[in-house]
């Protein structure tokens, strides 16, 4: 990812608005807000850091494609165990594994 990539500045704009989040959070935390409320919005968080690093693995992906990678197959595996360990809650994607 390139210092001018548009794809690089739509991360940088969803990580900040998390940060945002996430101080938001913790000023429910010193207001002794309630816990269902705070969890809430973990959970919010949660899911938009979820959301970044699905669109990162995409444009990681879409990068495979657009340079012409010879091996598209080892790239996009590669892209999926990224995936994969990218997401700890996720089992396998094959059972027998």
């Amino acid at each position: 990812m390139t210092a001018k990539d548009p794809d690089r500045d739509a991360i940088l704009r969803r990580l900040r608005r998390i940060e945002g989040q996430v101080r938001g959070i913790a000023r429910m935390v010193e207001s002794g807000e309630p816990c269902e409320d705070i969890l809430v919005q973990v959970a919010a968080a949660k899911s938009a850091l979820d959301r970044v690093g699905i669109y990162m693995i995409s444009h990681q992906l879409r990068d495979c494609v657009s340079s012409g990678v010879e091996d598209t197959s080892e790239a996009i595996q590669q892209a999926l165990d990224t995936f994969i360990r990218f997401s700890s809650s996720m089992g396998p994607l094959h059972p027998e594994e």
